[in-house]
C-alpha cells in the first residue's frame, strides 16, 4: 500500500479494490473520449459542447468506479448476492436522458438538439465503458461516433442544401 494511500485511509476513506493508477487511467480515458465527442459540439456552436461532454463522461465513469468498488465491499452478505452493479447502467442511462432531453427543443421551424441529445447520452455510455475498463469497446464507440458526427455532416452538407449547422428540422 502506498503513504498516500494510507494517509486516504487514516482520514477516513477506504481501500479501492481497484489499483489507484487503473482508476486514474480509467477516469482518464473517459474524460479523452469525452472530449473528442464534445469536440464536434464545440466547434459547431452548440449549447452542449466540449466541457458539458467531458463532465458527462467522467460523471459516469466515476460512478461506475464508486459502483465496483461498493460492489466488492458490500456485495455479499451471508452468502446472499445484494447489490447488483448493472443497475449503474440504468442509473446513468436515465440521468444522462434528462439532461439530453433538455437540450432539445421544438419549435415552429422544427426540432433542434436531438444530435447534441444524443451525443450527450453516447458520452455517458462511453463513460461506463471507460469506468468499467471496456477501453476498446470505449475507443471503437468513439471512432464510430467520429465517423457519423464528422463523415456523415460532410455527406449531408453536400446533398442538403441547406448549412450544415442548421439543424431546423434535422434534429442536430
Amino acid at each position: 500500500m502506498s503513504g498516500v494511500e494510507d494517509l486516504f485511509v487514516t482520514l477516513g476513506g477506504y481501500h479501492t479494490v481497484l489499483p489507484p493508477l487503473e482508476a486514474v487511467l480509467r477516469v482518464f480515458m473517459a474524460v479523452i473520449v469525452g472530449s473528442l465527442i464534445g469536440l464536434d459540439r464545440e466547434l459547431r456552436k452548440k449549447p452542449a459542447g466540449l466541457r458539458t461532454h467531458i463532465l458527462i463522461s467522467l460523471a459516469a465513469a466515476l460512478f461506475t468506479l464508486i459502483t465496483f468498488e461498493l460492489h466488492q465491499q458490500f456485495a455479499v452478505v451471508g452468502g446472499t448476492r445484494t447489490a447488483d452493479p448493472v443497475r449503474i447502467i440504468e442509473a446513468v442511462t436515465a440521468g444522462v436522458a434528462f439532461l439530453a432531453a433538455g437540450a432539445i427543443i421544438q419549435s415552429r421551424s422544427g426540432v433542434h438538439g436531438l444530435t447534441t441529445g444524443a451525443n450527450m447520452w453516447l458520452a455517458g455510455a462511453l463513460g461506463v465503458a471507460c469506468g468499467a475498463g471496456y477501453y476498446l469497446i470505449a475507443i471503437i464507440g468513439t471512432v464510430f461516433a467520429l465517423i457519423v458526427l464528422v463523415v456523415l455532416a460532410k455527406l449531408e452538407a453536400r446533398f442538403n442544401p441547406k448549412s450544415p449547422d442548421d439543424d431546423a428540422g434535422r434534429g442536430g
